[in-house]
């Protein structure tokens, strides 16, 4: 039978673009072996979390032209901490035991370099939010 990390790494997308090298950072390894393959598998979760957060706030995120929904959605997670937590929370669970460990080593400099690319990844597929206007 697979092991959890097994599997773990077998859900994840392969990322050939995540390039690794022996010359960068212990942030900058983990942030491209493990932060980038996870926020790509669980993209639609998290814009799902976000459509969820949206409603939840009257759908005010809607009204908005482009440069305010690029500001709402930085907003949204930099300032509401249960949210952002929550969604630390669907990234870390994603992580092997290994990679928790090291994550806690350095937490704070790797949850900045994870919300950063959770912004940028709601913000490029924030075009997927808008069908629920049409519809």
């Amino acid at each position: 039978m697979a092991t959890r990390k097994e599997l773990l790494l077998q859900l994840r997308p392969q990322l050939p673009n995540a390039v690794i090298t022996e010359n960068m950072s212990k942030d900058e390894r983990f942030q491209n072996a493990t932060l980038r393959p996870v926020l790509k598998l669980q993209t639609d979760l998290l814009m799902e979390a976000f459509r969820n957060y949206v409603r939840k706030h009257k759908g005010t995120y809607y009204n908005l032209n482009l440069q305010q929904k690029m500001r709402y959605i930085e907003n949204a997670i930099q300032r509401d901490i249960k949210f952002r937590n929550s969604l630390k929370g669907m990234i870390i669970g994603q992580f092997t035991l290994e990679e928790y460990h090291t994550y806690t080593s350095n937490s704070s400099a790797l949850n900045k370099r994870m919300m950063k690319m959770v912004i940028e990844r709601i913000k490029d597929h924030s075009q997927l939010l808008e069908s629920e206007t049409v519809a």
